[in-house]
């Protein structure tokens, strides 16, 4: 018998700043912060998982109620200064997470205050919109404070997308 999923335990991304993602993670979405540690220079045990050379930096897990968030940021080796924040998400790699919430509008709302960017205000899919392939769906992308994709999804009945 073929050992089975259990699911998808969490989501990592990787930053410049934890102290900012902390503020998006935790104090902007709510999510609970259930760790926080790092590593110094020398650590083989992690420089073997993560496949690099002299490795340090710090992370931080936020719960959801459904699964976690990793964040990274990495000390060493330096970032290649060339990454793109607003990377379409159709190039490969990381495209987003997606954020289950009740009221997307009062989150959105909430995320502007806060001075999040987003791809378009929130975008409902109900049965009166032009775009009826899955009624009862609300959602929008928007960039966290480095660039990096997540979705805010608002899931009614019919929504098409399983609920939590």
């Amino acid at each position: 018998m073929m050992p089975s999923v259990k699911g998808i335990h969490h989501v990592a991304v990787s930053v410049p700043s934890l102290e900012k993602a902390r503020e998006f993670y935790r104090d902007i979405l709510g999510l609970k912060e259930v760790s926080c540690s790092e590593w110094q220079l020398g650590n083989a045990f992690i420089d073997e998982i993560v496949g690099l050379r002299d490795s340090s930096g710090r992370t931080a897990m936020y719960r959801a109620q459904n699964a976690y968030i990793e964040v990274f940021e990495y000390r060493t080796p330096a970032q290649s200064a060339s990454q793109d924040p607003r990377r379409p998400v159709n190039e490969y790699g990381y495209t987003h997470f997606g954020i289950q919430v009740e009221d997307i509008q009062s989150v959105y709302q909430r995320l502007l205050a806060a001075g999040l960017t987003f791809h378009t205000p929130p975008l409902d899919t109900g049965p009166s919109s032009a775009s009826n392939d899955r009624p009862g769906l609300a959602a929008t992308y928007g960039r966290d404070f480095f660039g990096n994709v997540f979705e805010l999804l608002e899931i009614n009945e019919g929504g098409g997308v399983p609920p939590l």
